[in-house]
């Protein structure tokens, strides 16, 4: 993706939270922005109110990434909407938790088809679009640390998050002589309302366990997502950018005060 060129990008899930911040991030950067709501229509006309106080182009739209068919083709909408587009940050997800001897067969189908069915769906369709303008783009999956380690109770969330990792690499591979990269990050724990921390100043919530000792601002994830989608990135491909405040290392932790018996 050529620094000179036009920049236009779609955020799914961009009405709070990590996609919000996202952006707002990329309007900074230079990028016009479709804006994706699923419930939060007020929340993406803010989205799309800040871009443009930031002198970008947005455009809005509704997005249910679990209507599999909808959802493609609202992601060429608002390509076409922008003029072209040379970004997608897949951001939708989330699940509920339950023990796993207790997972709804349903909840786990769910949980797959927001985290993972409906990130390949829309990202097919922006590769296609893409390939047909034969100027490269970003592809960004927001993943999750979870796509590294396990949480209890998280089976589902796990698993979506897991697959979406594994199936980043291969779209890395693949379309990476069309001039595609595809990355990932991968989020620890953030204030936002998925963590029940939404408009909260990180650094109030204390976490000790954490070597950071604190909860991720959603703004620190947005400056992954921005960098991932720059010029500086193009020689970045498959890779899971790690952003947890440490939250990984602590199993090394663990290791060393676990004393063999």
């Amino acid at each position: 993706m050529d620094a000179n060129q036009p920049k236009r990008a779609v955020i799914t899930a961009s009405d709070s939270g990590i996609g919000k911040s996202s952006a707002i991030r990329l309007a900074r950067d230079g990028f016009d922005v479709g804006v994706t709501w699923h419930r939060d229509e007020d929340g993406a006309r803010d989205t799309a109110r800040q871009v443009e106080e930031l002198g970008r182009r947005s455009v809005v739209a509704q997005l249910d990434v679990t209507s599999f068919e909808e959802a493609g083709d609202t992601i060429e909408r608002l390509s076409g909407d922008l003029g072209g587009l040379d970004a997608l940050v897949n951001n939708a997800g989330g699940a509920p938790t339950h023990p796993f001897l207790e997972w709804p067969l349903a909840d786990f189908r769910q949980a797959l088809d927001l985290n993972l069915t409906g990130a390949f769906v829309c990202a097919q369709r922006a590769a296609r679009l893409m390939v047909e303008a034969g100027n490269g783009g970003r592809i960004i999956n927001v993943t999750s640390v979870h796509e590294h380690i396990p949480l209890p109770g998280a089976a589902g969330y796990c698993a979506g998050k897991g697959g979406l990792g594994l199936l980043t690499k291969v779209m890395a591979l693949e379309l990476a002589e069309r001039g595609i990269t595809v990355n990932a990050v991968a989020p620890g724990e953030i204030a936002t309302a998925m963590t029940g921390n939404e408009d909260v100043d990180p650094g109030s919530v204390e976490r000790p366990a954490l070597p950071a000792r604190r909860p991720g601002h959603a703004d620190e994830i947005a400056a992954a997502v921005s960098f991932l989608a720059s010029p500086d990135a193009r020689y970045t491909n498959g890779a899971s950018l790690v952003v947890d405040g440490g939250l990984m290392l602590t199993a090394a932790q663990f290791n060393a005060e676990v004393k063999p018996s």
